[in-house]
C-alpha cells in the first residue's frame, strides 16, 4: 500500500510538471491567447485536483478496510482459539481423572457455554456475510418479544460473583408482541448484551429494559462500562469496527456485532440510538414503531 501511494503522488507531480510546461509553451507560441489558455488550464487543474483528491479518499478507505480485515482475521482466530482451548482441556480432564458427578456436570455446563459462545459468533460471520451479499430475505412473522429477551437473558446470565450476584438485570413487560425476523432480531438483542457485558468491568450489572410505550416498543440495554466517546458514536455500527485503538483494546470480538445490528433495524423500520449513561458507560436505546 505504501508503494501505491508513491506511485500516485509520483504520477500527480508529473502530470502538474507536464501541464506547466506544455501551459509555457503554448503562451510562449501564442501571446495573445494568454487568457484564454490560463482560463481553460485554471479548469483542468481544478477538475484535476478533484479527481485527485477523490481517489487519495478511495485510496486510503480502502487502505483502511485492509487493515480493519487483518485485524477482523486474527480477531476470529482468537475467538475461535480461545473457546476451543477451553473445551478440550475440559473434556480431556473428564476423560483423564476420576471426577464427582458434580464436578463432570459442571465441567460440561462450561464447555456447552463455550459451544454456544462460538455458535453464536458463526450465526454472527453467516448473517454478517448474508446482508452484505443480499441474500437474506428477512422473513418477518408475529412472535413474543418478551420471551425472546427472557430467554437470551437467561443464557447470558452470569451468577458467578459476590453472594450470587446476578450481572445481568432485567426489566421485560410481559406480552409484547412485534411482527419482525425473529432469527435476525435474536442476534441483534445478544449483540446487545454481550457487547454490554464485553466493555463492563468485572461483576458490574448490565441493565435490560424492554417495555411499550405510545404504541411503540423500547429495548434499553444499558452498561457501566468504558463508554463511548461523541466522535466513535457515528462510527460504531460500521462493519469491523470496534472502540478504542487496536494496540491498546484488551476486549474481545470480531467489530461485525454493531453492523448487523444496525443492518438487521433498518430491515424492520426501527431506530437505534446509544446515549451516555451516568455516572459512566453507555445506553443502547431501539425503538420500534
Amino acid at each position: 500500500m505504501r508503494r501505491s501511494f508513491i506511485i500516485f503522488y509520483a504520477l500527480i507531480t508529473y502530470a502538474l510538471a507536464e501541464l506547466t510546461w506544455w501551459a509555457y509553451l503554448l503562451v510562449k507560441a501564442m501571446p495573445s491567447s494568454f487568457g484564454m489558455i490560463m482560463g481553460e488550464g485554471s479548469v483542468f487543474i481544478f477538475v484535476f485536483f478533484v479527481g485527485a483528491y477523490s481517489l487519495h479518499r478511495s485510496i486510503l478507505k480502502e487502505r483502511k478496510l485492509q487493515e480493519q480485515k487483518k485485524n477482523f482475521l486474527l480477531s476470529v482466530t482468537h475467538e475461535l482459539k480461545s473457546p476451543l482451548a477451553s473445551i478440550k482441556i475440559l473434556l480431556q480432564t473428564i476423560q483423564k481423572r476420576d471426577l464427582t458427578k458434580k464436578q463432570t456436570l459442571d465441567f460440561i455446563e462450561k464447555s456447552l457455554k463455550d459451544i454456544e459462545r462460538l455458535d453464536d459468533m458463526v450465526e454472527n460471520m453467516l448473517l454478517a456475510s448474508k446482508i452484505d451479499n443480499q441474500s437474506y430475505t428477512f422473513p418477518k412473522d408475529k412472535f413474543n418479544l418478551s420471551g425472546l429477551v427472557d430467554s437470551i437473558v437467561n443464557r447470558l446470565q452470569i451468577t458467578k460473583c459476590e453472594s450470587n450476584q446476578q450481572i445481568i438485570d432485567a426489566e421485560i413487560e410481559p406480552k409484547i408482541e412485534i411482527t419482525g425476523d425473529k432469527f435476525a432480531l435474536t442476534s441483534v438483542v445478544t449483540n446487545l448484551i454481550e457487547n454490554a457485558i464485553k466493555y463492563s468491568g468485572p461483576c458490574a450489572t448490565v441493565a435490560v429494559k424492554l417495555f411499550s410505550k405510545d404504541d411503540k416498543v423500547y429495548l434499553q440495554v444499558a452498561d457501566h462500562g468504558i463508554g463511548i466517546s461523541d466522535m466513535e458514536k457515528g462510527r460504531i455500527f460500521d462493519k469491523f469496527y470496534r472502540v478504542g485503538s487496536e494496540d491498546t483494546r484488551n476486549t474481545k470480538g470480531t467489530g461485525l456485532g454493531l453492523y448487523i445490528v444496525k443492518e438487521v433495524l433498518d430491515k424492520h423500520q426501527a431506530s437505534i440510538k446509544v446515549k451516555d449513561n451516568r455516572p459512566v458507560g453507555s445506553i443502547f436505546e431501539v425503538v420500534f414503531d
